[in-house]
Parts: C-alpha cells; sequence; structure tokens
C-alpha cells in the first residue's frame, strides 16, 4: 500500500520517512514504538531520516501520522500582567503533558505587535491552532476574519460569538469576595477596579455592583485603577476611601498597595478597615496582615483551554463556552465590623 500523492507541500508522514529510509511504512511504525524485533542499522537510518526532518522525539509519531505541527500559537496580551502570564504559563504546562509546544507571541495596541499581525507571524509557523490570552477589549477588534480556517480558543470568561472561550468565572469570584464581606456585617464596601477595558475588570466591577444591589446595600462608584500597588498606596494614603468599612480590591497588588496606604494614615486591616483581593498571589499569605483573597486555578484552566483546542483541531465545530470556578481564600485581613463604626459617608 502506499500513501496517494498530494499537491503542494505538505508536512512528511509516516509514509515519506519510509520512502526516503527505504523500508516500510511498517518498519517506521515499529521504530517508532521501540519494538525489539529492529535491526539496529535499520533504526538508526529511520531514527537519522526523522532527526533530519526537526522532529521531536515525544510528538513525532502523531505528527508523521496526522502531518500536524504539534504545535499551539499563543498570542499574549499584557503579558506580564500576573494574569495573562500564569495564563500561559498553565498552558505551555498542559501542552507539554499533551505532547504539545507552544509557540507564543505578544501583542499590543501601543506601539508592539497588533492581533492581526501576531496571528500571521504564528501562522506561517504553521501552527495547528490558536489560543488568544486577550484580557482586553482593544486586543480583540483586529483579530477577525485573520482566524478564519484556524481553530480559534479565546481565554475569557464571556463567550465570544463564532470562538471557543474558557475563563475563570470572575463574576462568581466577585460574588464570593463581597458576599464575605457582608457576612461579617459590612455595608459600605468600597471597590477598587481594574482597567475597566479589561474583561476581568469588567466582569468583577459588575458582580460587585449587582451583589450591592440584591443586598440593598450603599452604592457608590468604583476607584479605577491600573492593577499596580502604587495606585492601591496612592488611594489609601489619601483619604478617599473614608467612610468604607471594607475593600474589595480586584487583584492582590492593589490589595496590598491599599493596605500599605491605610497604615500611613493610622487606619488597621482588619481593625478598622477589611481588604479583599484577587488572583492569591504566591505571596499573598505573607502580606501583613496574611491577604483573604480570591484564588483563580490557573492550572485547571489551561488544563481545559489545551483540550478544547485540540477538540477543535480534531474537528469539533460546535461553539463551546467553559467557565472555571474560582475560590475563596479567607485570611486575616478580613474581620467583623467594628460595633463602634459610625454611619459611614459615600462617594457617589
Amino acid at each position: 500500500m502506499t500513501e496517494p500523492a498530494s499537491k503542494g507541500w505538505q508536512r512528511p508522514n509516516i509514509y515519506d520517512v519510509a520512502k526516503i529510509a527505504g523500508v516500510s511504512h511498517m518498519t517506521v511504525s515499529r521504530v517508532l514504538n521501540e519494538h525489539p524485533n529492529i535491526r539496529q542499522t535499520t533504526r538508526e537510518r529511520v531514527l537519522q531520516v526523522i532527526e533530519e526532518m526537526n522532529y521531536t522525539r515525544s510528538s513525532i509519531a502523531r505528527a508523521l501520522a496526522t502531518r500536524r505541527a504539534m504545535r499551539i500559537g499563543v498570542l499574549v496580551d499584557s503579558p506580564v500582567q500576573y494574569g495573562p502570564n500564569s495564563t500561559l504559563r498553565a498552558l505551555e504546562s498542559a501542552a507539554r503533558e499533551a505532547g504539545y509546544s507552544i509557540s507564543a507571541v505578544s501583542i499590543s495596541d501601543d506601539g508592539g505587535l497588533r492581533v492581526d499581525e501576531g496571528v500571521v507571524e504564528l501562522v506561517t509557523q504553521g501552527v495547528d491552532a490558536l489560543c488568544v490570552i486577550a484580557p482586553r477589549e482593544s486586543a480583540l477588534d483586529l483579530l477577525g476574519q485573520r482566524v478564519e480556517g484556524i481553530p480559534t480558543l479565546i481565554i475569557k470568561s464571556e463567550p465570544h460569538a463564532g470562538m471557543h472561550t474558557v475563563g475563570v468565572d470572575q463574576a462568581r469570584g466577585a460574588e464570593l469576595a463581597v458576599a464575605h464581606l457582608v457576612s461579617l456585617g459590612h455595608r459600605s464596601i468600597a471597590h477598587v477596579a481594574g482597567p475597566l477595558d479589561w474583561f476581568d475588570a469588567r466582569a468583577r466591577n459588575e458582580a460587585w455592583h449587582a451583589t450591592l444591589v440584591r443586598g440593598d446595600l450603599p452604592l457608590s462608584e468604583p476607584f479605577v485603577g491600573d492593577w499596580t500597588s502604587d495606585f492601591g498606596y496612592e488611594l489609601g494614603s489619601s483619604g478617599e476611601l473614608a467612610g468604607a468599612t471594607a475593600v474589595f480590591a480586584a487583584n492582590d497588588q492593589m490589595a496590598l498597595g491599599v493596605i500599605h496606604g491605610l497604615a500611613t494614615r493610622g487606619i488597621r486591616v482588619p481593625a478598622d478597615v477589611s481588604v479583599v483581593g484577587v488572583d492569591d498571589l504566591p505571596d499573598a499569605r505573607h502580606f501583613l496582615p496574611p491577604l483573604t483573597t480570591v484564588r483563580q486555578d490557573f492550572a485547571a484552566l489551561g488544563t481545559r483551554a489545551l483540550q478544547l483546542v485540540v477538540d477543535a483541531i480534531g474537528g469539533e465545530t460546535a461553539e463551546q463556552h467553559e467557565m472555571i470556578e474560582p475560590t475563596l481564600v479567607v485570611r486575616d485581613s478580613t474581620a467583623a465590623v467594628r460595633a463602634d463604626v459610625g454611619a459611614p459617608s459615600h462617594r457617589f
């Protein structure tokens, strides 16, 4: 049996290796599967051909059998931020376990590579699929037709028309944080939001607001930050949080800054003000006090994202959207509201 001739360039398969090595395709298969009844000279000749085709031993069998590159292209917006960076590392780990490799390209709308340019760069590398870690709305504006015909998944907590999506349930995480503060008797709960062009920041902000409405609690405008501890510090030390008995910060770094800023004004956490963050940074348990926070399971996110990408490579066309459940980690930065706290003032 011979492999039908094909038009144009295609990745080599098991028949191509057999032809160059001068053996049958069954012999190549036996070499790949380390069958003992193969002459050493034959084994070496087949392995030499495989090496010349620049395939790694971990993915050679599937790559040769399917003509796939066993490589997934990843577009990463804002890779220095904890969430996108952790998602990329989790995806790399899951891909490695599944025998895939990752080609990552950083994208930006502030002078760096744009999404559409990043897609072209990865497609020219012959990737089997694309995974887009695009936490900002602006990063997806140029995706459009560039990914037509390429299996594509977007990491975000909201569905995206025509795309597979998976993300941590950001609304649920915010609800857990605010509900925890409410259970401790807090009614004046301020929110330090991330930039609201970020999907996750917007989802957390909306869930904070909705949870206050459901609990018939006083409403205020969020303090919109930039994810940095410096912003949290400036806010905490400015006096603008006066009247709030609790603060829900959209990430742990801003929460850290808030705690530091409040301390400069003699305001104690949690005796005077409770603080909750999001992410559960590796150092969050070593903050002073150790930080109550919403943990995002990036390992589960990476594993599920990789599985959806592999399913898409295999021909799964039905649009899929899945959510990873966050968890609340209660530490020492939250406590019951003090009985002597008077009626708070609010900034509207």
